[in-house]
């Protein structure tokens, strides 16, 4: 994916500073937000909701003698729609203000549609990771950060591991050819830690002896 400049205090696209001598980018990307709006805004459920509320509303609507009440099921379609346009959108801006960079020292994470953070994970930071395929080539790539390092889950939001709250794992969200991804970032953490050991998968002969496997699921370890 070729960067855009969109933000001018930015030194290079998703960097927030020069490179130091030595760095390179290696890799940029961002979530595919029809995908995010999927599995981190969750549309499809809550328009399967929606869905089930207007059935309901047009039981209760319906008159003995078989007529529908139609204009309380107009304004709540409209409000329904408006809702899922809204998340719709906060789901597109959201992928659009995102940018993820791997270098050959780190991760950097720019995240946020009003207020922007980057994040900056060094190698030697990252315990390790987990990959998730969704499907299409796309899937997230979960950071295990060292206990003494913590990330507010608020502040990560929606670019976050579900379910974990008390130890936030900072996730590039829906990302394109996760797969390939994910190997890269392997790669990278070896090159830059050599002698400790990483490993990336999502079947028995590649996961970690030391972890359990499960289908669509691979573990940096």
């Amino acid at each position: 994916m070729k960067a855009t400049h969109e933000h001018e205090w930015e030194a290079a696209p998703g960097l927030p500073s020069a490179l130091p001598k030595g760095e390179r980018v290696v890799w940029q990307g961002a979530p595919d937000w029809k995908r995010l709006a999927i599995h981190a805004f969750h549309v499809r459920k809550v328009a399967l909701y929606f869905a089930l509320m207007l059935a309901v509303q047009a039981i209760n609507l319906t008159a003995p003698e078989g007529r529908v009440d139609w204009k309380p099921l107009v304004v709540a379609t409209s409000l329904y729609a408006l809702a899922l346009t809204l998340l719709l959108g906060t789901a597109w801006m959201s992928a659009r203000s995102t940018l993820y960079t791997l270098t050959n020292k780190r991760v950097v994470m720019r995240i946020g549609i009003v207020l922007t953070l980057t994040f900056n994970l060094p190698f030697k930071r990252i315990a390790g990771a987990s990959l998730k395929t969704q499907g299409a080539g796309t899937g997230d790539i979960a950071l295990a950060l060292h206990p003494e390092d913590r990330i507010g889950w608020a502040h990560l939001w929606p670019h976050q591991r579900a379910w974990h709250v008390t130890q936030p794992q900072p996730t590039l969200r829906c990302v394109p050819d996760s797969q390939q991804v994910g190997e890269q970032l392997l790669n990278l953490w070896r090159a830059e830690r050599a002698g400790q050991s990483l490993q990336l998968g999502d079947s028995p002969a590649t996961a970690p002896v030391n972890q359990p496997h499960t289908p669509n699921h691979g573990m940096l370890a």
